[in-house]
């Protein structure tokens, strides 16, 4: 049984473990793959952010953050991002983690999600997020610098939460 809720303090190590195993791999986000702890740790836990975990047999297999994308005018759009442990993938953590975040979105008062720069080699979160309703709105050509294919293209993903 899989259970997301909010991150506390003390799960502050398992995210770690997890943000270090998929950012060192330079795949999948556009972090520093050096990035040390303390910066990691401070972006995912930000004040203007709300960090989630997701458990499974008592165990952190994965975490995503939920935020406005924009300030002022354009804060009614949410932005996200997620991580799920690399022993963990393939098993449903980011599908139970993206239906998660979009409820608590909508709890929120957002009235739509865009992700920013999802790296177009990284097609189980693309399945993912097309599956709960994302479409790609925009390709950035070559925006990301892949450590194996080179420079390849990045998208900009989105979906109302006015809808179902």
């Amino acid at each position: 049984m899989m259970k997301i809720r909010a991150a506390t303090e003390s799960d502050r190590d398992a995210v770690w473990n997890i943000f270090q195993e998929i950012v060192a791999a330079g795949d999948t986000y556009a972090f520093d793959p050096k990035m040390s702890r303390e910066e990691a740790l401070a972006y995912w836990f930000r004040a203007d952010t709300n960090t989630y975990i997701a458990e499974k047999d008592g165990r952190v297999v994965g975490t995503y953050v939920l935020k406005p994308n924009q300030l002022g005018p354009g804060s009614h759009v949410a932005n996200a991002a997620f991580m799920v442990a690399s022993d963990a993938q393939g098993s449903g953590v980011g599908r139970r983690m993206a239906e998660h975040c979009l409820t608590q979105a909508r709890r929120m008062g957002f009235r739509a999600m865009q992700f920013n720069f999802v790296i177009s080699t990284n097609t189980p979160a693309i399945h993912v997020w097309e599956q709960v309703g994302f479409k790609i709105v925009g390709t950035l050509p070559g925006a990301f610098h892949h450590p194996e294919k080179g420079y390849v293209d990045v998208y900009v993903m989105y979906r109302s939460l006015l809808e179902d």
